[in-house]
């Protein structure tokens, strides 16, 4: 990779430690780390040092005003401005140069079995790529409307949260609860990460509650990392916890035979986007289809069912026919 395409790599590494508000304040060493792991995936030294960080910052302060200061009380750099940020500046010949090669050389891998899982998301860049790679295309928005998810956060957490269940050693955070908008102290073993649409949530073992308990991340605050060793819970299998998931609610109980009608059009699209990897056709007839699927009965379930209205009628098992129920019924007197 060029000189150029790695430098534009590392002022976006630079940006972000200085703006990552859980790790204020970051010494040249750890810019210097953060931007190596980055580029070359090591952090022992061999291929950045530290004066080549001492030019970038250098360089960002005169190319794109980067307000960079060093404070002397807490041995870190900071932005004076915490509002600044590269992501706000209109991207440069250089940073598509650096865009582009870096996706040509993800699509070569997309089909790798490491990555499978992550090339919708590398063909959503290559598409754009290829639709224009000229930054100043400003009519791109005005043609082609791209998916855009909302950005939840939490995202920072990802990288201490995965060293601690690696390690099995407990994390501390304050949790907001949606209902009640209050915090509460947690200390948890962090047993997995899960994405489920655009949010990042952890699954873990929480000690005062003795339970599995999910965590949304951006929910957490304050996340302290200890070296206090937990025993992972025997029963907690990762790669099977969400077998039988339709969502980001799973438990270690039995899955239920769900078995429900669509009519026509409700089952075309059901047949090409299922609820779920074991849902089948048990009978097609000429006006409705039949689907079953074995899964937990939960939340996003039922509102995936709902989303059909009148098109879907439940007929196993008899709760969650009885529950559906009460929720039309509910719907219905609204209006």
């Amino acid at each position: 990779m060029s000189q150029i395409k790695n430098a534009q790599i590392r002022y976006r590494v630079i940006d972000k430690a200085l703006r990552n508000q859980y790790n204020p304040y970051p010494s040249k060493t750890a810019l210097r780390e953060a931007c190596e792991e980055a580029v070359y995936g090591s952090m022992d030294g061999n291929n950045i040092c530290d004066s080549t960080i001492e030019k970038d910052m250098f360089s960002m302060k005169m190319e794109q005003d980067a307000p960079i200061k060093y404070s002397k009380k807490h041995g870190g750099y900071y932005y004076t401005d915490p509002e600044f940020s590269l992501d706000d500046i209109p991207l440069t010949a250089d940073d598509i140069d650096a865009i582009r090669f870096a996706t040509n050389t993800l699509s070569q891998f997309k089909d790798v079995a490491m990555f499978k899982q992550f090339g919708f998301a590398i063909e959503k860049i290559v598409d754009r790529i290829t639709i224009s790679s000229d930054p100043g295309d400003e009519e791109i928005g005005t043609f082609v409307q791209f998916e855009t998810p909302v950005n939840s956060g939490g995202s920072e957490f990802l990288s201490p949260l995965l060293a601690s269940i690696r390690s099995s050693t407990a994390v501390f955070f304050d949790y907001e609860s949606f209902q009640s908008q209050k915090r509460k102290a947690r200390k948890v073993l962090p047993l997995l990460l899960k994405e489920y649409r655009n949010r990042w949530y952890l699954i873990s073992y929480d000690v005062v509650k003795e339970a599995i308990i999910t965590y949304a991340l951006d929910r957490m605050f304050g996340l302290e990392q200890s070296e206090e060793k937990l025993r992972c819970p025997e029963d907690f299998k990762p790669e099977q916890f969400f077998r039988h998931a339709t969502g980001i609610t799973a438990s270690n109980s039995l899955p239920e035979k769900v078995v429900f009608k669509a009519e026509n059009i409700a089952a075309k699209y059901i047949a090409s986007q299922p609820l779920h990897h074991s849902q089948e056709i048990e009978k097609e007839g000429k006006n409705k289809t039949t689907f079953g699927l074995t899964v937990f009965v939960s939340e996003e379930l039922i509102r995936n069912l709902l989303s059909y209205g009148g098109e879907i009628e439940v007929t196993e098992p008899e709760s969650l026919r009885q529950e559906i129920q009460e929720r039309a019924q509910a719907i219905l007197s609204k209006y």
